[in-house]
């Protein structure tokens, strides 16, 4: 985990081996996914497959790939396949010391997982040839919370966390509200989607909050704040 100060992130198509060499196997997987799971659909997602860091900043480029091939890669261990999962995640900051977290529903592929608003970018996220993921964040944070990226104050730079075949871009964005009160204006979004992505909102206010159900990239970030880091 380290801080970087910018992200210079292209799009640069290339074929992903492992989408075309395993399809079989990917198609028989997925359909079975969507037998279970009839909300998943087969869109379209970017991937990382260059990276690096130099000066404080971080830059890559992402290929695009099937959203079948991206599960299944995920769900057979992410192996070294020439890809990152590189996503963009809100880390909502409250003013008393807290963050909220969201709890995916159980619709989704990561049913009851506790996490920060996030999600895969997809080919939507490139703007002017560049993958902006300040964009995926805002983006993903008002379709999951209801809440606009605009009222918040945005934390210079990014905090890059690494976890084997996953980097997560970490936004800080601070607000001038309680915790309670954020949350209850995300319930009150929830309420009215017919079929929203998330099923609550947690809030963490220090290391006794964690729960099992927060992957790693989240706790380890946490613990860092929380330490005073």
């Amino acid at each position: 985990m380290y801080p970087v100060e910018r992200l210079d992130l292209g799009f640069e198509p290339k074929v992903w081996a492992f989408a075309t060499e395993r399809r079989p196997e990917i198609n028989a997987y997925f359909a079975k996914l969507q037998q279970e799971k009839p909300a998943i659909w087969n869109g379209r997602v970017l991937l990382l497959h260059r990276q690096a860091i130099a000066e404080g900043v971080f830059r890559g480029a992402y290929l695009e790939t099937d959203y079948a091939s991206f599960t299944a890669w995920r769900a057979w261990g992410a192996p070294a396949t020439g890809v990152h999962d590189c996503f963009g995640a809100a880390a909502i900051a409250t003013a008393d010391g807290a963050f909220l977290l969201g709890c995916m529903g159980a619709h989704t592929l990561n049913a009851g997982r506790i996490y920060f608003p996030s999600g895969t970018p997809d080919p939507g996220d490139i703007v002017d040839g560049k993958v902006d993921l300040d964009f995926s964040v805002s983006r993903e944070l008002k379709e999951e919370t209801g809440l606009d990226a605009a009222e918040f104050t945005a934390a210079p730079g990014w905090v890059t966390v690494v976890d084997g075949q996953l980097i997560v871009q970490i936004k800080v964005l601070r607000s001038g509200q309680s915790a309670d009160t954020l949350r209850a204006r995300v319930l009150e979004h929830l309420a009215r989607e017919a079929q929203p992505e998330l099923a609550g909102i947690c809030i963490v206010r220090g290391p006794a909050d964690f729960d099992p159900a927060m992957p790693r990239f989240v706790t380890a970030f946490l613990a860092q704040r929380f330490a005073g880091g």
